[in-house]
């Protein structure tokens, strides 16, 4: 192991520390007990290199944009350490939905009929039921994922009765040069009307401001692992 394979472990275990102190500190800021907030970091373009480190620093929750990456990651890492839990947070197409359900114990995209009946046949058909977040589009941006915030009633609704879904909770990802804040309150006036517990909301830039808000899960990539080569 070289010098600054060493150094970058040692990196990534030190920024993993100052992102939970950092969650700790916004937990109590918000009278919030931080032992109810999920940190899952984002491992997504990241080698099994820069997540071992994370892993024997203690990290249990991963997060991956991509089925086919998760799939040539994860097996050997699950091997090592079965405990971890992994969570989709990319767009999820229905041809790899057999797949994503054998692979994540969560999936946080969620946001459209098709997805949510093929979610339910192959929950139904494989007895594997990951957590399952509706993902919401709250800046209404063409070109994301999600359903519209106007329509989220709706579609939890029919989620619950017509597929037999279990929702745990809601997602968003606020637009760039958005004040965050406006959407993260958007999604928890969602969570609070449909009974839903969790909130999937916040990233390396705004996690803070969102466990203020109410998130349950943040998903930070770049303040853990560093930019992406």
């Amino acid at each position: 192991m070289t010098h600054s394979d060493i150094s970058g472990q040692n990196d990534i275990s030190a920024n993993l520390l100052r992102v939970r102190s950092r969650i700790a500190t916004a937990a109590k800021d918000a009278g919030r007990d931080p032992a109810g907030i999920v940190l899952i970091a984002v491992s997504k373009f990241h080698g099994v290199e820069r997540v071992l480190p994370a892993l024997a620093a203690g990290q249990m929750d991963f997060g991956e944009n991509r089925v086919q990456e998760a799939a040539e990651k994860w097996p050997a890492l699950r091997r090592s350490a079965p405990q971890c839990r992994l969570h989709l947070i990319g767009p999820l197409q229905t041809n790899k939905v057999r797949q994503a359900v054998a692979l994540f114990d969560a999936i946080h995209t969620l946001d459209r009929e098709k997805l949510a009946r093929r979610l339910a046949e192959e929950i139904q058909a494989s007895g594997r039921s990951p957590a399952l977040f509706v993902q919401v589009n709250t800046g209404r941006e063409p070109q994301k994922a999600g359903a519209p915030p106007d329509k989220a009633d709706a579609f939890i609704k029919q989620c619950r009765g017509e597929f037999g879904l279990n929702i745990g909770g809601l997602m968003c990802i606020p637009p760039v040069g958005q004040a965050a804040a406006a959407h993260f309150a958007l999604l928890a006036d969602i969570a609070a009307r449909n009974g839903l517990p969790h909130l999937s909301m916040g990233m390396s830039e705004d996690f803070e401001n969102a466990i203020w808000c109410g998130a349950t899960h943040v998903r930070i990539g770049s303040a853990i692992f560093g930019e992406r080569a």
